[in-house]
């Protein structure tokens, strides 16, 4: 029992940075995109909203969320 806790939380603790250092990446990909995307004023303003969450979320250290997030912007 103790072996497969422990290994659930390594899993958990190795995982966390990818999606920690994801998120930056994920920003910048809509930053770019936003640029030169063909949309009207409220789907513009619904991807900045979300991707203004995930940023938030990012900060927070939800990563999962972040992600999330930032799925639904791009």
């Amino acid at each position: 029992m103790k072996k497969s806790l422990l290994a659930i939380m390594l899993v958990f603790f190795v995982s966390s940075p990818a999606y920690a250092s994801s998120c930056p990446k994920e920003m910048a990909k809509i930053d770019a995109a936003l640029k030169t995307a063909a949309l009207s004023a409220g789907e513009k303003t619904q991807v900045q909203e979300l991707r203004k969450k995930g940023e938030g979320e990012h900060k927070a250290g939800k990563h999962a969320d972040s992600m999330a997030s930032l799925g639904r912007a791009k």
